[in-house]
């Protein structure tokens, strides 16, 4: 078994002068950077004050349960002789806030679009979606359901 580790660096850029002074005194802001990427600006959900145009850690969530299915998908496909010539994918998620303002994440359910070279291997391609389901590390590793409920290409 072999470790692997992820390190990047995140910087609050929301101060507006007074901190945190008080709740509405300050912004959501901050970037996240690791060396020889693009920065990514992150903020929090409009609903808790954030700014729209900022990427959220609900979303970066969700996006990262996506990727990580679409990647061991493409792998699978690849290693099955399986041609994709195209993969989309609208995943949604839902998290439920409870009255303290708390809350965590219900689900998540992914909606892959697989495009083939070779129609006839349909009932094969969807199958991999188990298996790549199966190996997805990030799927593992949360706490809530993901369901994949793959649609028409």
């Amino acid at each position: 078994m072999r470790d692997h580790r992820y390190t990047l660096h995140l910087e609050w850029t929301g101060n507006r002068g007074a901190g945190t002074v008080d709740y509405r005194a300050y912004g959501r802001d901050h970037r996240l950077s690791a060396p020889g990427k693009p920065d990514i600006a992150g903020s929090s959900d409009p609903a808790f004050r954030g700014d729209a145009a900022a990427w959220n850690p609900e979303e970066l969530l969700v996006a990262s349960i996506s990727a990580c299915h679409q990647l061991w998908y493409l792998h699978l496909a690849a290693a099955a002789g399986v041609v994709v010539t195209a993969y989309a994918d609208d995943p949604d998620g839902v998290m439920a806030e409870d009255a303290g303002g708390g809350g965590q994440f219900a689900q998540v359910t992914l909606h892959p679009r697989v495009t083939l070279a070779d129609e006839a291997r349909r009932g094969e391609a969807d199958g991999l979606h188990d298996e790549a389901h199966r190996l997805c590390y990030i799927a593992r590793s949360v706490n809530f359901p993901v369901h994949v409920e793959p649609a028409a290409p």
